[in-house]
């Protein structure tokens, strides 16, 4: 893990000169969580707050809307979606991180590794999927999970939590390429909850928590949730002086309205997702300093909560895809009211590569 401090006598000690002759101090550390639902519109957190009476996003003051349309299409897939918010540049549907003609797009983990900021991505599907991927891989094609993995396990990510071992380990691959080993040279490794929970993350500057060969498994039986990998990613993380950007996605509820699943096992991804932001707005307690962002990357299945039998709310769909609706923002934190109004999703990209390049 990177960090800015001097660590010998003479260094410090030119610092100390330059600060007493009014040179520019060094840069504040910078500590940023973007959350993303994926599919998750506002009948999604309607199914939610109607099963929970309180939402952690409701505390976050700014709120906004985004619009999710990809390049050219109306309704665009994770990976588009995930493109833009993570680089600033809206792309064609199927690609990640590289704009139409195949040129690379730099993107905002990258920026905070490049600038010497601690990283992380923590989701609920294999961490080579299309969102995560989009953070931290360059491809044509989201299917080629394999390379994004490759790609994945080279970008220095101080902490990478979620399902997909099946992408890392030399006897699963194809190619029998060993990701695995190498990584567990740098990183501790945990493979269960009970692992993860036992850890003592004061001394862990690297963690990586493979938790399921390719997805992890639905709320509200999953383990670890959510909220326990989000806990173990800030404290690893906030080891760095120099501050961090974690990603943290909800990886589920596009696959409990894709399949048309009842209102109760929507609800219940998006109330474990609600509780991770829960967990970032207690760490904010301690770092004041924290811009926590919430949005998703499309919505899906059209849903609406409607009135079933005896009045009881239930789940209508219109599609088994992605729509073009506007989904919900919320965000608190330094330059949080940047997000207010409505933005595409590329602008809230923009916005993101500001915050970590202050």
């Amino acid at each position: 893990m990177r960090s800015s401090r001097a660590r010998l006598p003479l260094a410090g000690l030119i610092l100390l000169g330059l600060t007493c002759c009014g040179a520019a101090a060094a840069p504040a550390a910078v500590r940023v969580v973007f959350f993303i639902g994926d599919g998750v519109g506002t009948a999604h957190w309607t199914a939610a707050l109607f099963s929970t009476d309180s939402l952690a996003v409701g505390r976050l003051p700014v709120v906004g809307l985004v619009d999710t349309r990809a390049d050219p299409d109306l309704v665009t897939d994770s990976a588009a979606a995930a493109s833009a918010l993570a680089t600033g540049h809206s792309t064609r549907n199927g690609r990640i991180s590289m704009d139409r003609a195949g040129g690379l797009l730099e993107t905002v983990l990258e920026v905070a590794e490049g600038r010497g900021r601690a990283t992380g991505l923590v989701v609920t599907c294999s961490l080579t999927h299309a969102t995560p991927a989009a953070f931290a891989a360059h491809v044509t094609d989201r299917e080629e999970q394999a390379e994004i993995a490759v790609q994945m396990a080279g970008a220095g990510i101080e902490v990478m939590l979620g399902g997909g071992l099946r992408w890392f380990d030399g006897e699963r691959r194809r190619d029998g390429r060993d990701l695995l080993t190498p990584l567990r040279r740098t990183h501790r490794f945990v493979s269960d909850a009970p692992g993860l929970r036992g850890l003592d993350l004061t001394g862990t500057d690297r963690l990586l928590g493979l938790f399921a060969v390719e997805h992890m498994e639905p709320a509200p039986t999953r383990e670890p949730t959510l909220p326990e990998m989000t806990d173990a990613a800030l404290a690893v993380l906030d080891h760095d002086p120099d501050g961090f950007f974690l990603m943290v996605e909800g990886s589920q509820p596009d696959w409990r309205a894709h399949d048309h699943e009842p209102l109760e096992a929507v609800a219940a991804e998006v109330i474990d997702f609600d509780r991770a932001v829960a967990r970032a707005l207690e760490f904010r307690r301690r770092r004041p300093d924290l811009l926590v962002v919430v949005t998703a990357d499309h919505e899906t299945g059209g849903l609406a909560v409607v009135a079933g039998q005896g009045g009881r709310p239930e789940a209508g769909y219109v599609t088994g895809g992605h729509t073009a609706a506007l989904v919900p923002l919320f965000a608190i934190g330094p330059g949080a009211e940047r997000f207010a109004g409505i933005h595409t999703n590329e602008e809230i990209g923009r916005l993101l590569l500001a915050a970590v390049r202050r």
